[in-house]
């Protein structure tokens, strides 16, 4: 699913959920400019998913049209095929490493909080490990999985092999800031199987 299918699935969803939503609240939800968020918002309009609707002056209400209904409903279809197809890629791709440092009683350690350090997680007590860390940038969470939350900052502190790297960014932007505060590249693990040719450049 690209980006755009799913911003159009969030914004359908919170439409629905609130027709009063501001356009302002719907940015923060997507995480993008309110002025992207205009874009998107007037490009579901022209196609007949919402409609707007004055309801004083200085304020619009967005309805989800029929259309709209049967629109959102494609899409979730599809945010869930496309989920369960990368799960099951992701769980494929970890096990093979994870049965690796298993056999060589390697130290593994997650960067990432959500449902990618989730998996990650399970992926590790499947093959018989724990991970010897949490770490994450500053989300000021303190436990997570019922481990404490390390900054990266502190990944000197705490001796691992490996590092996965719980999310599902295609950027390889993580990656890039991980080794420019001091982990070395081949320690560093993605969870994409399409990263890792920047793994091994």
């Amino acid at each position: 699913m690209d980006i755009e299918a799913h911003r159009d699935l969030k914004l359908l969803e919170a439409v629905e959920e609130d027709s009063r939503v501001t356009q302002r609240t719907l940015a923060t939800k997507l995480g993008i400019a309110l002025g992207l968020t205009n874009i998107y918002l007037k490009r579901l309009v022209r196609k007949g998913c919402i409609k707007c609707v004055n309801v004083q002056p200085n304020r619009i209400s967005y309805l989800i049209t029929p259309r709209g209904i049967a629109e959102k409903a494609r899409l979730t279809y599809e945010f869930m095929d496309y989920s369960l197809h990368l799960y099951g890629e992701v769980r494929q791709h970890l096990r093979g490493v994870l049965q690796e440092c298993a056999a060589a009683h390697r130290r593994v350690a997650i960067y990432g909080l959500g449902e990618a350090a989730e998996l990650a997680y399970l992926s590790l007590k499947e093959c018989g490990l724990e991970p010897v860390a949490i770490f994450d940038g500053d989300s000021g969470r303190e436990v997570f999985l019922g481990m404490p939350v390390r900054p990266i900052a502190a990944h000197g502190d705490i001796a691992f092999d490996l590092l996965i790297i719980a999310n599902f960014d295609r950027s390889g932007d993580h990656f890039d800031a991980l080794v420019r505060d001091g982990i070395p590249a081949e320690k560093l693990f993605p969870l994409r199987r399409d990263l890792l040719p920047r793994r091994t450049a």
